[in-house]
């Protein structure tokens, strides 16, 4: 996979790219969810399960075989606790579960074991679907 020098462009284009396919599609409790304890509110756009889903596609591209843990805490952020101090908080397991399974059902990665390391992989579709948004 090539470097990508315009992270925010690729991720919203591979977004518009995934919106295009069946198997992913935000659930009915995607509207009212936070995507983790950090936040204040839900996110404001509308398809930013589109964008969660490119965003988690890349990461997996880039750092696989990954779970679904090392993705809640490279998702998470800084927790405002009022008088003490931030604390780092991890994301939603649940938003990168149910995104991490529908990326598998349309076979865009699978789950392997890479020696010690379990996770999930990027597929050979999955490739060619980056390429594609990458040009």
């Amino acid at each position: 996979m090539k470097q990508v020098t315009n992270v925010n462009g690729f991720i919203g284009s591979l977004a518009k790219e995934l919106q295009g396919i069946d198997a992913i599609t935000a659930p009915e409790w995607a509207q009212f969810v936070k995507t983790g304890a950090h936040k204040e509110r839900p996110p404001v756009d509308k398809d930013w399960w589109y964008t969660r889903s490119a965003a988690v596609l890349q990461s997996v591209a880039r750092l696989g075989p990954i779970g679904v843990s090392k993705l809640r805490t490279k998702y998470g952020g800084r927790k405002n606790r009022g008088v003490r101090p931030d604390r780092h908080v991890r994301a939603s397991g649940s938003i990168i579960r149910n995104v991490l399974q529908q990326l598998e059902a349309a076979k865009l990665i699978k789950q392997t074991q890479v020696g010690s390391h379990k996770g999930r992989v990027i597929t050979a579709d999955g490739k060619k679907l980056l390429d594609k948004v990458m040009q």
